[in-house]
């Protein structure tokens, strides 16, 4: 038995049902983040996608990704091809993009959108804490507009994810909000992150949640809890996000990616391949009944 084949049927054995996640075309395009499985390969990365019943993938393509920047040319054919045998998209290329100056860059996106990729994920902009914060945003803007410029031209989104911390920017939204407001979504989008939101905003969270709402273009879920005054990444049924929020914002009107993430295992060892594909299918149930997905 060769290593696909036993990768597989290791799935097929441990997942019944879970294919079972609605009529593709009845809702939200479903796909998972593969950091957890770069030591596959494309075959075999689609197979385990598409037997754990998702429409596709957020697949790292960039520095340390399962695909570098400099192989994308070669590489992301290859990837695409190896998804559609298993009729799964690339619904998010998780890139390092953040600019369209750099020859790189602008090359990545022309490959993907020619090959139907429709949206990918920023790289992020972070702050010098020693310098004003307005000065910065202001820095940023033009950068944003070359950016949405190259993505309107060929007809692709940029989503930038929100995370926590002292230095990034998208940490409150607020900013994200004063640098998006003048563009068009189609091109700068959020992608929300539910955990990294209630990081931030602890109780305050749904206020930039609805500030930022016409602006997001795909719903990152995973939790947390606190340890230690610390975040630690745990499965959905134990984290502490407001496991209603998925639903309402589906229900008001949001079509965009409903995109999972299981971070609270060791990416970086390919032994622990099969326990991530244990817990993501864990995390699928408790997402099955926030969502009410049959």
């Amino acid at each position: 038995m060769n290593r696909r084949t036993f990768i597989t049927s290791s799935i097929v054995t441990s997942i019944p049902a879970i294919t079972a996640l609605g009529a593709r075309r009845e809702r939200n395009p479903f796909c998972v983040f593969t950091k957890p499985f770069q030591s596959l390969s494309y075959e075999e990365l689609a197979d385990v996608v598409a037997e754990l019943g998702f429409d596709g993938i957020e697949g790292t393509v960039r520095p340390g990704g399962h695909i570098i920047p400099e192989r994308v040319p070669v590489e992301l054919p290859k990837m695409i091809e190896a998804l559609r045998k298993r009729k799964l998209d690339l619904t998010i290329m998780a890139s390092g993009i953040n600019n369209a100056d750099d020859k790189v860059n602008v090359q990545q996106l022309q490959v993907a959108a020619k090959l139907g990729v429709k949206r990918y994920r920023m790289g992020y902009y972070k702050y010098d804490l020693k310098r004003p914060i307005p000065k910065q945003l202001d820095e940023i803007r033009p950068v944003l507009r070359n950016l949405v410029a190259l993505n309107k031209e060929l007809g692709i989104q940029a989503i930038y994810q929100n995370h926590s911390g002292s230095n990034y920017v998208g940490a409150p939204l607020w900013d994200l909000h004063e640098l998006f407001k003048d563009h068009n979504e189609k091109y700068l989008s959020v992608g929300l992150d539910m955990a990294h939101l209630t990081a931030e905003g602890t109780r305050s969270w749904p206020i930039q949640a609805n500030l930022i709402r016409p602006r997001i273009g795909a719903l990152y879920v995973k939790s947390f809890r606190w340890e230690n005054n610390k975040r630690l990444n745990c499965p959905l049924s134990e984290g502490i996000v407001d496991r209603k929020f998925p639903g309402q914002l589906l229900k008001s009107g949001f079509d965009g990616p409903v995109n999972l993430h299981e971070e609270y295992l060791n990416a970086h060892d390919p032994k622990l391949v099969p326990k991530h594909i244990e817990a993501i299918r864990k995390d699928i149930a408790t997402l099955k009944k926030w969502l009410g997905w049959s």
